[in-house]
């Protein structure tokens, strides 16, 4: 079903200069991931899960591990609890992994049918698949917002935003302006610096601007979506961002007041 016309935010510059620049730059400088290689929904969301406050590096090491002895969802769904726990063991957080569990023994329960956006899923049997729409997935354990339109995206290519800490970073400083401010260390020589807003920018601001910007075709919203994560892992870090490398920061209310230097604080002008 074709996406609603959604009215430009107020905010929001036109999305077409924006969405050009960041996607010719995930096209240079995107990571090969191995999850990024699928649009099998299970094995879509078993990163996303991992992917919660676990560094990329530790989820490489243990997602083909995780696959490997729980292949599809009904293997899972089937596990004992002590299997998955130890599956799990050394990524921390095994809430996590109790919620994956939880959340793989109802889909199965359910038999929902489908598949993913290439047709890979276990459901070409008949077998149990995932729902496709945010709406549905965020009712399963552990499925949030963010997650619920990962899933959407990145397994069914649907034109939904997935906005998570870096995505929201990146949106936050491109569209409003945040100032450079010291942290610990004296006035002199501060030991550390990070970008703060001026105020508050509330999140739901920040969905409804990203949902203005994703693109209304599919594969190109999944990309879009990787790219926008993409520069906030790599170039729009948290607290030293670089804005001599920001392929968008022509356009962003917050790198343009900054040099060249890696976004480290000293002002133009």
């Amino acid at each position: 079903m074709p996406r609603k016309s959604i009215a430009p935010h107020p905010l929001a510059p036109p999305p077409g200069p924006f969405r050009r620049k960041l996607l010719a730059w995930y096209d240079r400088a995107a990571r090969d991931l191995p999850w990024r290689r699928t649009r099998d929904p299970y094995q879509v969301l078993v990163s996303e899960v991992m992917l919660q406050q676990t560094q990329v590096t530790r989820v490489r090491e243990y997602y083909p591990r995780f696959l490997a002895r729980f292949p599809n969802v009904e293997s899972l769904a089937v596990a004992p609890a002590r299997a998955v726990r130890e599956a799990w063991d050394g990524l921390g957080y095994y809430a996590r992994a109790r919620n994956l569990h939880a959340l793989a023994k109802i889909v199965v329960e359910r038999g929902v049918a489908g598949r993913g956006a290439a047709g890979s899923s276990v459901a070409e049997k008949g077998v149990a698949k995932f729902p496709e729409n945010p709406e549905e997935l965020i009712k399963l354990p552990g499925v949030g917002r963010y997650t619920a339109g990962a899933v959407a995206s990145f397994a069914y290519e649907k034109p939904v935003p997935a906005v998570d800490t870096n995505v929201a970073r990146v949106i936050r400083r491109v569209f409003f302006v945040e100032r450079l401010i010291p942290q610990r260390g004296t006035r002199e020589r501060p030991t550390r610096q990070r970008l703060t807003p001026k105020r508050p920018i509330p999140l739901q601001v920040v969905w409804s601007l990203a949902t203005t910007l994703v693109p209304r075709d599919g594969k190109r919203a999944w990309k879009f979506n990787q790219a926008i994560m993409e520069l906030g892992a790599l170039v729009c870090t948290a607290r030293k961002p670089k804005c001599g490398e920001c392929p968008v920061r022509s356009g962003c209310k917050t790198g343009r007041r900054f040099k060249g230097d890696g976004g480290r604080g000293k002002r133009d002008g």
